[in-house]
């Protein structure tokens, strides 16, 4: 079947260019093309209802029960407070280059393609109804007939089968045609797009119903994202999906050897049905962007250098934005727990705060050398912000993408860090790397001509990457914090 649809793809693409460049070719032939297109799009759904309908007799075999696995934990490490650098060495000349040893490099997290159907979703071109619904602040609608909720019995097999057989039929096809058709104009990572199917899911079937859960799933899984279905005691229906990454805080049940986290609130001990779907892949928590949210404007809050008024904004944040990535799951890639912190630092900032900020951060380094610069945004970093531990404001360890830090009235070390090698990165153009040691995060800068900044840094594979720390208050590029264990440090590679 997938080398027939490949052929019908060639097929459709010549008629395609047929007809373009025979625009004066008789009705004739554009009855026979639109007739072979028709048929084609047939060829598709019928696919597709093919490999539903054996999905859903699947869904009929008796679930497994499993018991949950407990979450992995944020590691806890001994608070490491900021130190001020002391006012009589601030004038005084750097130490000659010194390297520092490291213990191990992380690579940058490669991106992966997003799920895609397991064939593409034709456009039904009836008319339907549309529904608004919202997420995270912004408006949005999808087409659905109402007239077409799904109604469900209970969880038991034979009637989540029944359901997905339903749900499979062609009334829903512009839905899902929708959502996808949303997930890439709002620039929807994985993570974004599963909330925002929950948010599709809860305003046609209501919140917490096994309809709006049985929906989120389908509409998941169509999408070519890979999710079990399962139940508990009560007869609750629950979803479970499957993740690239390996999520801190949630706990995960082990189907078939692979970790699957449950959406929202689940018992320790669930019925699961563990049948795959044709094509599906797991949820990534990358992303390439932040999602293009509707703009709910918080008060404005101004930052400014200490040493460097000059550089010095004022902005107002995007409260929609923040609610969102307060939503976002902590995780690592593979198994190492400091790679949690390349997940943030290589997320762009918004579009809405570069406007805002960049212009006055780009004239306050304008005609300064690169070094003039970097020091200018690393005090801007060490003074423009209140530190304080992430145990006394949240509870726990809470890593900020980059404009977080600039809403939020505290921020730490690994704040700081992700921030200033953003900042440095978008306006200088200059690779930067996060440094770790036990319970502390730092950074480093490569200048273009490094053999002419003095002070400790970093050599990777001939590349020299100068320290920048912006918890070591008042210190200049080129100076590593006291008590910084070298032997330890573990370098982080970002984009």
């Amino acid at each position: 079947m997938k080398k027939a649809s490949v052929i019908v793809g060639m097929a459709l693409c010549f008629f395609g260019q047929v007809q373009a460049q025979n625009d004066d070719f008789g009705d004739d032939f554009k009855e026979d093309f639109e007739s072979f297109r028709r048929a084609i799009h047939k060829d598709f759904n019928n696919f597709r209802k093919k490999i539903n309908k054996e999905y859903a007799e699947f869904l009929k075999n008796p679930w497994e029960e499993f018991t949950e696995k407990k979450p992995l934990v944020i590691p806890k490490e001994d608070d490491v407070p900021p130190v001020i650098y002391p006012e009589e060495d601030k004038d005084n000349p750097l130490p000659a280059p010194e390297p520092l040893p490291f213990d191990v490099v992380i690579p940058v997290p490669k991106p992966t393609p997003q799920p895609k159907p397991v064939e593409p979703i034709k456009e039904d071109p009836e008319p339907m109804p549309k529904v608004d619904f919202s997420w995270f602040g912004t408006k949005l609608s999808v087409r659905f007939d109402t007239s077409s909720a799904l109604q469900m019995t209970g969880a038991r097999e034979d009637v989540v089968s029944a359901a997905w057989l339903e749900l499979s039929g062609q009334q829903y096809t512009n839905l899902v045609y929708d959502c996808l058709q949303l997930r890439t104009e709002y620039k929807m990572g994985d993570w974004a797009y599963l909330e925002m199917l929950q948010a599709v899911a809860e305003k046609l079937f209501g919140e917490g119903t096994n309809e709006s859960t049985l929906l989120m799933a389908y509409l998941y899984c169509q999408s070519g994202y890979k999710m079990r279905l399962a139940r508990d005691d009560s007869g609750v229906l629950h979803m479970l999906f499957a993740s690239r990454h390996i999520i801190y805080d949630i706990p995960h049940y082990n189907v078939g050897g692979e970790r699957f986290y449950p959406y929202g609130e689940c018992p320790s001990s669930i019925y699961i049905s563990d049948n795959a779907f044709q094509g599906e892949q797991s949820l990534s928590l990358w992303f390439a962007a932040s999602p293009r949210l509707a703009v709910s404007a918080t008060s404005s809050r101004t930052r400014q250098s200490e040493r460097y008024p000059e550089v010095k904004v004022t902005m107002s944040s995007n409260k929609n934005l923040m609610d969102f990535y307060s939503s976002y799951p902590t995780s690592m890639v593979g198994d190492n727990f400091v790679s949690r912190w390349a997940m943030y630092a290589n997320t762009p900032m918004s579009e809405d705060v570069k406007r805002q900020i960049y212009p006055d951060l780009k004239a306050a380094i304008n005609g300064c050398d690169q070094l003039t610069a970097v020091n200018k945004l690393l005090n801007f970093v060490q003074t423009g912000f209140e530190y304080e531990y992430d145990d006394k404001v949240w509870g726990g360890d809470r890593a900020f993408f980059a404009e977080e830090s600039l809403y939020y009235p505290y921020c730490d070390c690994e704040d700081r860090s992700i921030l200033f090698t953003r900042l440095v990165r978008d306006l200088l153009g200059l690779r930067c790397i996060l440094v770790y040691y036990p319970g502390h995060l730092a950074s480093a800068v490569e200048f273009s001509q490094s053999d002419a900044v003095a002070g400790d840094y970093v050599l990777l594979e001939g590349r020299k990457f100068v320290i920048a720390d912006g918890t070591f208050i008042g210190a200049p590029v080129g100076k590593t914090m006291y008590g910084m264990d070298n032997q330890t440090a573990k370098v982080i590679l970002l984009e």
